[in-house]
């Protein structure tokens, strides 16, 4: 065997297994699946807490929104508590504007968690709810959101289930050093009522 074919493929056994390995590393929001079809699953969410934040981004594209709930998490809180990083990071709203926002460990809620130190920055719960979800790969952009959500939309209306809310929630799992098509994005819609 050529040994630039093999070395292709161990790059890219290693590129995976990082990849997995680097995931694997967070506890993630939990959920019950209830139903699988076509690539969506209908999942139930208990109540989440989060630490959240706005988002607008500047001309360069950027807006500080990561950095301060990572510096929450890293003890910029009440309590300077260090608190363990999960998956996914949530994205709602629009491109000018919306919101970023951290789900905080299971054991972690209410009056357990420390107030925010930066004013920017606000702990929320998230009510329970049955959620439509697809998931997808590749790069953050708008181009692959609008894709994934018309997939969504179009597969709700196909069952005959309506969403509560016209806006979605996006879910990025991987660092941004994760190759686009190794990526674990996910869209999600919550949905009106349990079908």
């Amino acid at each position: 065997m050529n040994v630039a074919i093999v070395f292709i493929i161990l790059t890219a056994v290693l590129l995976l297994a990082g990849c997995q390995t680097t995931r694997a590393g967070y506890a993630s929001a939990p959920y019950t699946v209830v139903r699988t079809a076509d690539g969506v699953e209908l999942r139930d969410y208990p109540a989440l807490s989060v630490v959240e934040t706005t988002t607008a981004p500047d001309a360069n594209g950027s807006d500080g929104s990561f950095g301060r709930l990572f510096r929450f998490i890293s003890g910029n809180n009440s309590a300077q508590q260090k608190i363990s990083m999960t998956t996914p990071v949530f994205m709602s709203g629009g491109e000018s504007t919306g919101t970023m926002a951290f789900v905080l460990p299971a054991g972690l809620s209410g009056t357990q968690v420390p107030s925010p130190a930066d004013g920017k920055v606000a702990v929320r719960e998230l009510p329970p709810g049955r959620f439509a979800v697809l998931r997808y790969s590749g790069g953050r952009n708008a181009k692959n959101e609008v894709e994934a959500l018309a997939r969504l939309r179009s597969w709700l209306l196909q069952q005959g289930l309506k969403s509560t809310e016209a806006t979605p929630v996006y879910g990025y799992f991987d660092p941004p050093w994760t190759p686009w098509f190794l990526r674990r994005n996910e869209v999600m819609l919550r949905l009106v009522s349990s079908p």
